[in-house]
C-alpha cells in the first residue's frame, strides 16, 4: 500500500522561505528513519507556486495560467511517498511527522492513499498501464 504524505504551503513556503536548520534536521531524521525502515519511496519539497503553471481544461481546449495561485486555498509544499502494509502503519509513520513549520508553528500534513492497478478491474486501457508499470522494473 502506497501512502503519499502531503505538507500543505504556508505564506513562508509561498514566499519560499527554506525551513529553518533545526526543522531540516529533524525531517532528515525522520526520513532516515523511513529509509532504515524500507518504506521510504520519494520525498521532496515543491518550489512556490509562483514558479509553477497550470493547466486549465474547458470546452474542449486547453489553458496555460501561469502562478502564483492566490485564489487557491490548499497549495502543496512537500510530499513524502511511502510503501507500508497497512493503513495502521501509515498513520502511525504520520503520527511522527516532524510539524512541518515547527514545532511551535501552525501547519498541517494530510494523507492519502494511491490507487494501485489492482484497484481497476483487467481492460485494455488497464492493462496499458499495467504493461508501462512493468516496463519500470
Amino acid at each position: 500500500m502506497r501512502f503519499m504524505i502531503i505538507v500543505k504551503a504556508t505564506a513562508d513556503s509561498e514566499a519560499g522561505i527554506l525551513p529553518s536548520e533545526p526543522l531540516m534536521d529533524a525531517m532528515g531524521t525522520y526520513h532516515e528513519a523511513l529509509a532504515n525502515a524500507g518504506v521510504l519511496l520519494d520525498a521532496s519539497g515543491l518550489r512556490p507556486t509562483a514558479s509553477g503553471w497550470r493547466i486549465r481544461y474547458a470546452h474542449g481546449k486547453r489553458e496555460v495560467i501561469d502562478g502564483p495561485f492566490t485564489e487557491s486555498r490548499e497549495l502543496i509544499a512537500g510530499y513524502t511517498l511511502i510503501q507500508v502494509r497497512s493503513r495502521e502503519e501509515a498513520m502511525e509513520w504520520a503520527r511522527r511527522f516532524p510539524a512541518p513549520s515547527g514545532e511551535h508553528a501552525d501547519g498541517e500534513i494530510e494523507v492519502r492513499q494511491l490507487y494501485e492497478l489492482d484497484d481497476f478491474d483487467s481492460g485494455p486501457a488497464a492493462d496499458r498501464f499495467r504493461d508501462l508499470n512493468m516496463s519500470k522494473s
